[in-house]
């Protein structure tokens, strides 16, 4: 992308109890916030504009989730105000962030050193994703995009009480109750949005409802078939403990297991 103008919109409020706690900031970070990049985007006449997305934006029970749908939909319908001018706008939408700010696992670690970790529920999964490998995404989404698409990873999925057993293996697990706006199971992609996917080796495109161009780029994309949704629960990907384990210590997390 030699000489070509692009920007990342990572920027959110993405804690789901403080989203919850305080709507109207949520709102004015998350929506108003992506409004606000589209009408610069433009003005500036930048090429390429991409929204880290996440799962919490697929059928949303959160208002934190609520938000990041209407972040995306500004996002792809932003190529409907760019008319003749080069601004296109994408999305990149994937998993949780293994170690990132406000994850499980920072918690977890902190709940090991009084041997007693605390899961809302043991029929929890979720999709796991290295910072590394979030950004190594975005990175060559943001070389593929033509406008319009929701680009989805293909990520591996993994039970929190295996994470749970994995960080911390002798320690007590209590299971405490889901809290307010969380799910048992995460969606990428729904059925819905299924009828209008394609499938790739390592990635799926959500093509915009409404296509803007003829995206050509595209034709070696398979169609996905009928009642398809991709869910961290129907996932054929699962992190193994020694996976698992690995990543960890490439974050640069000291985990001390044995069988």
């Amino acid at each position: 992308m030699t000489g070509t103008d692009v920007v990342v919109h990572a920027a959110a409020l993405k804690q789901v109890p403080t989203c919850e706690y305080n709507p109207i900031e949520a709102v004015k970070t998350n929506i108003d916030g992506a409004a606000n990049i589209i009408d610069a985007a433009i003005d500036s006449s930048i090429e390429k504009v991409l929204a880290i997305s996440t799962d919490k934006a697929v059928q949303p029970v959160n208002l934190y989730g609520a938000t990041k749908l209407v972040g995306e939909k500004l996002f792809i319908q932003g190529n409907a105000y760019t008319g003749k001018d080069k601004t296109r706008f994408s999305v990149v939408r994937y998993g949780n962030v293994m170690g990132s700010r406000g994850s499980v696992l920072p918690l977890f670690l902190e709940q090991k050193k009084k041997n007693k970790l605390t899961i809302t529920d043991e029929r929890m999964t979720r999709f796991w994703i290295t910072l590394e490998q979030g950004v190594r995404f975005a990175m060559n989404s943001l070389e593929k995009m033509k406008g319009g698409e929701v680009f989805v990873p293909r990520i591996p999925s993994m039970k929190v009480i295996d994470l749970a057993y994995t960080v911390a293996p002798e320690a007590e697990i209590k299971t405490i109750g889901i809290r307010p706006g969380e799910k048992i199971h995460e969606i990428l992609i729904t059925e819905e949005e299924a009828r209008h996917s394609l499938e790739f080796k390592d990635f799926f495109i959500i093509k915009p409802e409404h296509p803007f161009w003829n995206i050509n780029s595209l034709k070696s994309g398979k169609s996905l078939p009928e009642n398809f949704s991709y869910t961290s629960k129907n996932n054929d990907t699962w992190l193994s403990k020694a996976e698992l384990i690995d990543m960890l210590k490439k974050l640069g997390y000291d985990i001390n297991t044995h069988d």
